[in-house]
């Protein structure tokens, strides 16, 4: 599985930067609600910069001279700039907010898309945790960022750069003391990106492991209660829950040293300004006044230093989500469209296999080789084997869960790789041994592949799946059958799967071993109505059972990945022993059980 840190943990700014970086085609929409948040918050720091100056005028001027007259037009002057930095916050909070979220959407959306794209080999190796993390957790860190630590790094960073310059200019030797004593700080920041980097990663990785953990177990809740494990996957998420939060504890006492060094720099450093300033007061050198506009000054760079720590650490985190988002974005699907795919609006049903060669993605062996199959129009064919022959694989091949390796299928005699790829699925009406249902109605499962099916159509499949069990559910077609259907039994389950690939009447059906939770009684009147199906359509029949088999025209023996013969049942029972032994095999498991 895939969640392991693939990228280096002790990463510098340059590299923070380049990851950010590579979120601008999703801001680039954004950019005028960026711009207006970070000009509103700019405006709002020099809205906020200019009282301090307006209050050395009252200082020195008024108060100095006891003229009470001109308190009322520098008082006014302060409250309007204070007004103006109100609705300026205003203004930056409120375009934060609205802007920032559907950033967030926008890259849930994409990402949601994207792995939509991915082939079935990719969802093999990923943990659904990891997936879910950065769909959730990690999108949100990013917004978190972009909305906010962004904005703020450009606006502290333009305070510190307006601010000083004011400091300087209203005291040179204090304003120079300030900017000698902040040197040190930026590099123990620097420092500090490097350590909190490698923290953040390793959280965001565990938390996606957890997740894993949680999902899996709330899965297998009927399979932990049956063998009585409870204690032992609750050892397992106490282990996992322990590593997450002693590294989230590693972050937290990083944070608070340097939370702890940034907000006593700024403390120490006003008690200096006041004890140096004092003494040019007293003897005259600088006025009153000037020392109170400095200290409110001052007081102006408060915030952002003591608020350097946390958006630094928002940055990395964002940094570092944005790199584990791209590791999916970065993925290129495998299975897609060639240039100028060739549409198929109802095909014929005409299916051949030549010379194809199959083999996992990171396999050593191929799973089938020199797979050479002819299905007419109408014909239905089954495909019997060993377990491990290949059955279920060469039936993915046919809607292009995976693509071959060697040799090509043809539909139509049509690469269905020159197919647009939609319309190839539409085509093909599948079925898995295990069913997937999702947690939705049972009509809304049913009509997954057909999304305008007909009443009448759905009472058809219903009729031929033997799914009738349905009307007799709480709510009829509207009950929801839970998250992987697991308010239904295996059966039942199994014959919404058939009823959802042979709804619509596709030209072709794949089923992959479809009757195996089924009882002989429910099966055979499947199979009749099944039969009827059949006879109108191509079909590929993945088969356990000699019931089953006898739903198909011919037979093709899969031994070792490859065609080893091709018949009826009849004549492959009469004449290949290798057949006759395997059918006789599996009759007798079904006899046992």
């Amino acid at each position: 599985m895939n969640s392991a840190d693939s990228s280096p943990a002790g990463l510098a700014p340059a590299h923070r930067a380049l990851s950010l970086w590579r979120l601008r085609p999703f801001v680039q929409p954004y950019l005028g609600h960026l711009t207006l948040m970070t000009t509103a918050a700019l405006l709002a720091t020099l809205a906020g910069a200019v009282l301090p100056l307006v209050t050395r005028q009252v200082i020195d001027g008024p108060i100095r001279h006891h003229d009470r007259g001109a308190v009322i037009p520098l008082g006014l002057l302060a409250l309007g700039f204070g007004l103006v930095e109100a609705v300026l916050v205003f203004l930056r909070r409120w375009t934060m907010s609205a802007s920032a979220l559907r950033l967030e959407s926008d890259l849930r959306q994409a990402l949601y898309r994207h792995l939509q794209r991915m082939p079935i080999s990719f969802h093999d190796h990923w943990q659904s945790g990891q997936v879910v993390a950065r769909t959730i957790s990690d999108l949100s860190q990013i917004r978190r960022f972009i909305g906010f630590g962004l904005i703020f790094m450009v606006v502290n960073s333009a305070t510190f750069v307006i601010v000083g310059t004011m400091l300087i200019i209203t005291d040179p030797p204090l304003g120079l003391l300030v900017l000698a004593c902040s040197a040190p700080l930026a590099w123990i920041m620097y420092r500090f990106e490097t350590g909190y980097r490698s923290r953040s990663r390793r959280v965001q990785e565990k938390q996606g492991d957890l997740a894993t953990l949680v999902e899996e177990s709330s899965g297998g809740m009927r399979t932990i209660k049956a063998f009585g494990r409870r204690d032992l996957v609750q050892d397992r998420f106490h282990d996992q829950a322990t590593r997450l939060r002693d590294l989230e504890l590693g972050k937290v006492r990083l944070l608070a040293m340097i939370w702890a060094i940034v907000e006593s720099q700024p403390q120490l450093l006003l008690a200096a300004i006041m004890l140096a300033g004092s003494y040019p007061v007293v003897h005259g050198t600088i006025t009153l006044g000037t020392l109170v506009a400095f200290v409110a000054l001052f007081l102006l760079l408060v915030w952002p230093i003591e608020s350097m720590g946390w958006l630094l650490a928002t940055a990395q985190e964002a940094s570092t989500a944005t790199d584990r988002v791209f590791e999916v974005l970065d993925a290129e699907p495998a299975i897609v469209d060639r240039p100028h795919p060739m549409p198929l609006v109802r095909s014929t049903g005409l299916l051949r296999f030549h010379n194809v060669g199959f083999t996992y993605p990171g396999a050593a062996r191929p799973v089938l080789h020199g797979i050479n199959l002819t299905i007419e129009p109408g014909e239905t064919l089954a495909l019997v084997g060993s377990t491990g022959a290949g059955k279920t694989s060469l039936a993915m091949l046919v809607p292009r869960l995976y693509d071959v390796t060697s040799g090509r299928i043809t539909l139509d005699r049509h690469d269905i790789r020159d197919i647009r790829l939609t319309d190839l699925r539409r085509q093909v009406g599948m079925a898995f041994e295990e069913p997937t249902l999702f947690s939705a109605s049972v009509r809304e499962n049913l009509t997954f592949g057909l999304a305008g099916a007909t009443d009448d159509q759905v009472a058809e499949a219903l009729e031929v799946a033997q799914a009738g069990f349905v009307h007799e559910l709480p709510w009829g077609l509207a009950t929801r059958v839970g998250e992987q259907g697991l308010t239904l039994s295996g059966g039942q389950r199994q014959r919404l799967a058939l009823a959802r690939a042979v709804l619509g009447r596709p030209p072709l059906v794949v089923l992959d071993d479809p009757l195996s939770a089924l009882d002989v009684h429910t099966e055979a009147r499947v199979e009749r109505a099944l039969r009827a199906v059949l006879a109108g359509t191509t079909g590929l029949v993945v088969a356990h059972r000699a019931s089953t088999v006898l739903l198909a025209d011919r037979v093709a023996l899969l031994v070792d990945g490859t065609i080893a013969a091709v018949g009826s049942h009849h004549d492959l029972l009469a004449g290949d022993p290798v057949y006759r032994n395997l059918l006789s095999a599996e009759a007798e498991l079904g006899a046992a059980s």
